[in-house]
């Protein structure tokens, strides 16, 4: 089969096209046919060597698809051979033929192309299982989401807000402001010109939001403990300003608070075929329906993932990077987001 590898650590250009045996699926897996694959922050951090696959996942970078299951053990799931599905994998989805735990799969919804739907499965999951399950955002409280334009940000911007929350983002430019707002959030900060705790204080009369959705943390992480509610939640995600940080531990106790994290990628399959389960009963609805529309910025044919990495690596889009690998899908698309590039 086709696929992209990474040739060594080190920048998008270590990227390179390959031959690879086709994976055969174990029991309770599945194999697809690959048609799209997201682009995410964590395949960045594989190339440059600082995230390494779980044992035994495959080396390719990609951990979301979209396909048709080809063949493979569908017993303990409702799916058949045949069906279009997106599936959140460890690893391996720049590639033609991609194995999942079929308990990872959810129904590729009829109203998305296939490009749209490999955006799905890293963004919600990462979204439910922090936002709802760890940090347990409730209808009526209120969310800061750090990087709102990414493809996490769009989700979560979306999803809180349609589930009955008011929704603050961070971004990088007024643009991205604004397709943050046209999402759903009631107020987007850009952190290059305004103090996102000052502006959060300010539109909440100093009381603060109740959970932070933080993919940044380094220096941040005192500004947003000051911008917490009594009670508040603080869940980090991504260390793009590092990995440290000094705290006012006092006011953690004083007013309660909760800081946590997690990673996805490592978790075993029974808690992500959980959090599947929740997406297919709560968000996917929410999608088929169009109350929650995915936002496509741009897709590459399979061997320009580099040029899709580097896209990645600007920060200049607003959703989700997608490599397009089935017969569908090597013609360039450009997203609907205003400001995508061609």
């Amino acid at each position: 089969m086709r696929a992209v590898e990474i040739a060594q650590p080190g920048g998008p250009e270590v990227l390179r096209a390959a031959e690879r045996p086709m994976p055969r699926p174990a029991a309770g897996e599945v194999l697809i046919r690959v048609q799209a694959a997201g682009v995410n922050r964590p395949d960045v951090l594989q190339r440059k060597g600082s995230y390494a696959p779980p044992s035994g996942a495959s080396d390719l970078p990609g951990l979301e698809v979209s396909g048709i299951i080809e063949e493979g053990d569908v017993t303990a799931s409702d799916f058949n051979i045949g069906d279009a599905v997106c599936a959140l994998v460890a690893g391996g989805g720049y590639a033609e033929y991609c194995v999942a735990p079929v308990a990872q799969c959810l129904p590729k919804p009829r109203s998305l192309s296939f490009a749209e739907a490999a955006g799905l499965p890293e963004t919600y999951f990462t979204v439910w299982s922090n936002v709802f399950d760890r940090a347990r955002l409730i209808a009526g409280e209120s969310l800061l989401v750090q990087g709102g334009s990414s493809g996490i940000g769009v989700a979560a911007i979306q999803l809180a807000a349609a589930l009955g929350s008011t929704v603050y983002a961070t971004a990088g430019s007024d643009e991205k402001c604004e397709a943050c707002v046209q999402l759903g959030a009631t107020r987007a900060i850009n952190y290059r010109t305004e103090d996102f705790a000052d502006v959060i204080n300010t539109e909440t009369n100093g009381r603060g939001v109740d959970v932070i959705l933080d993919m940044v943390a380094g220096d941040y992480l005192p500004r947003e403990v000051a911008c917490l509610a009594d009670d508040g939640r603080l869940v980090i995600i991504a260390l793009l300003r590092g990995a440290k940080a000094t705290l006012d531990m006092s006011a953690v106790l004083r007013r309660r608070l909760t800081i946590s994290g997690s990673t996805l990628r490592p978790r075993p399959v029974a808690f992500k075929g959980a959090v599947a389960k929740r997406l297919r009963e709560v968000v996917w609805p929410l999608i088929e329906s169009g109350r929650i529309k995915p936002m496509l910025f741009r897709t590459f044919p399979l061997y320009e993932a580099a040029a899709a990495h580097t896209l990645m690596e600007s920060s200049q889009h607003v959703g989700k990077i997608v490599l397009n690998i089935g017969n569908a899908a090597d013609a360039r698309t450009v997203s609907r987001t205003a400001g995508g590039a061609t």
